[in-house]
């Protein structure tokens, strides 16, 4: 059983930066593949990033290609989502989620992953 909790997220400006962070815990998530979704009001849950495991490849949305990177710290059992030059539109609940092996054509799928965090608030302000 993996336990996430995010955090990191506040209200910001058009064009600011945030670091938004997803802890680990029951389990060492190294080489575990680790999603960031997000959800604004009265839309569907959306695929951000993804990492297949630590040092392995990663993937972005078209909407955050250029802006967002997904990193890992190891150490910490903590997977990051830094995010630049943000936008109004990315105002929504953003969340990490795990599982130990997620297949390529599938890391867009919510039900590929097994555990999920909380969620934490990201609002980006005109």
């Amino acid at each position: 059983q993996v336990q996430l909790v995010e955090s990191g997220g506040g209200l910001v400006q058009a064009g600011d930066s945030l670091t938004l962070s997803c802890a680990a815990s029951g389990d060492t998530i190294s080489r575990h593949a680790v999603g960031w979704f997000r959800q604004a009001p009265g839309k569907e849950r959306e695929f951000v990033a993804h990492s297949r495991w630590s040092g392995g490849s990663t993937h972005y949305a078209d909407s955050v290609k250029g802006r967002f990177t997904i990193s890992r710290d190891n150490a910490k059992n903590t997977v990051y989502l830094q995010m630049n030059n943000l936008k109004p539109e990315d105002t929504a609940v953003y969340y990490c989620a795990t599982k130990r092996s997620v297949i390529l054509s599938a890391i867009r799928d919510l039900g590929a992953y097994a555990y999920w965090g909380q969620g934490t608030q990201v609002t980006v302000s005109t």
